[in-house]
């Protein structure tokens, strides 16, 4: 309401009795209102509307869902029409939070599938099969296979593989060595896991025609990214060996050591290395890790993919034995390459 007005109307009540002088003094005031209303209005610019254009281009960008896409049509927005960026920025932090909430609602997604999955689903897996033939003055056969399953939950990651080796010369097999392995690990916390083992093998060549490994431990993961991992591990184990010469066998504890790590080189080349390292105690019933037996099994590889699926892999394999049994090696190798499939 205008101040004459105001001024009438309180007047006309008598609550107001009009005067000459405090007609004027009403009238100074209405003007240093509309003055300072002026001011301030002229001071505050009106919010400008983005360019359809503009807008155009931004709606198409956040229709992609690329984050970094939308950040940088934002930019160029903001550098282009300086003074939308107000609004620019209201469209950015809209389409922030849009994402956030989406992420939030796909995690709970996908621990909801993990916690109903039944034992056969979520297993990922890769299996490599690699061969030789020779004849001529030497009639060679080899094979190697090998599977390798790993299922992954919230807490729980299990881990099954098996390898075989195999060849045989002029009739005559001069390798046989066949591998099986399950390793449980729950994650405790952060970095820290713990795990299970349990282990078969079975090499005549090395002196045994089987032996049982079992082991709990702890772990830490030392390095978990896109290109690279790196794990390790120690914990008590127990072993049981069963000789090939002369049959008999020994049960044993033993201290576990080991470490996984993985190096994504490239896009298309990873480099991988593995190593369980067991130190058998002089007897059984105490834990001695200056032992009188001590076995190493290392194996380092190169992977080169090929297409999404099949990639190719040459592993240098070392297994040594501290105190094999009488006429068998300390440490045997074993060279493969083989083609790997993914799945």
């Amino acid at each position: 309401m205008a101040i004459e007005g105001l001024i009438d109307e309180l007047n006309g009540n008598g609550l107001y009795p009009l005067t000459s002088n405090r007609y004027r003094k009403a009238m100074r005031i209405q003007s240093t209102i509309l003055a300072v209303a002026a001011t301030f209005a002229a001071s505050t610019p009106a919010l400008a509307e983005i360019p359809a254009p503009v807008r155009a281009m931004i709606d198409a960008a956040i229709a992609t869902g690329d984050a970094k896409k939308v950040a940088t049509v934002i930019d160029l927005a903001k550098e282009t029409n300086p003074t939308e960026a107000d609004e620019i920025d209201a469209l950015n932090a809209a389409f922030l939070a849009d994402q956030k909430h989406a992420a939030k609602l796909a995690e709970k997604r996908k621990e909801l599938l993990i916690r109903h999955a039944s034992v056969f689903d979520r297993w990922k897996g890769r299996g490599q099969l690699g061969g030789s033939r020779s004849t001529g003055n030497s009639d060679t056969i080899g094979i190697s296979a090998a599977i390798d399953l790993k299922r992954t939950g919230i807490d729980w990651t299990h881990h099954i593989s098996a390898s075989v080796d195999y060849q045989r010369s002029d009739g005559v097999t001069t390798r046989e060595r066949y591998n099986a392995l399950y390793e449980p690990r729950y994650d405790i916390r952060d970095n820290f896991f713990a795990y299970g083992l349990a282990q078969f093998e079975r090499d005549t060549f090395q002196g045994f025609d089987a032996r049982y490994s079992t082991s709990l431990g702890v772990g830490y993961q030392l390095i978990e990214s896109n290109n690279m991992n790196l794990s390790i591990k120690a914990g008590p184990a127990l072993r049981r060996t069963e000789y090939t010469a002369g049959g008999g066998g020994e049960t044993r504890l033993a201290g576990l050591i080991g470490y996984d790590f993985d190096w994504k080189l490239a896009d298309s080349l990873k480099f991988t290395q593995n190593s369980n390292l067991v130190a058998d105690s002089a007897s059984s019933g105490t834990v001695i890790f200056d032992s009188s037996t001590t076995t190493v099994a290392l194996t380092t590889g190169l992977e080169a993919k090929i297409t999404p699926k099949f990639s190719t892999q040459f592993t240098y394999q070392i297994n040594y034995d501290s105190n094999p049994p009488v006429g068998a090696e300390k440490t045997d190798t074993i060279s493969r390459v083989t083609l790997v499939y993914g799945f």
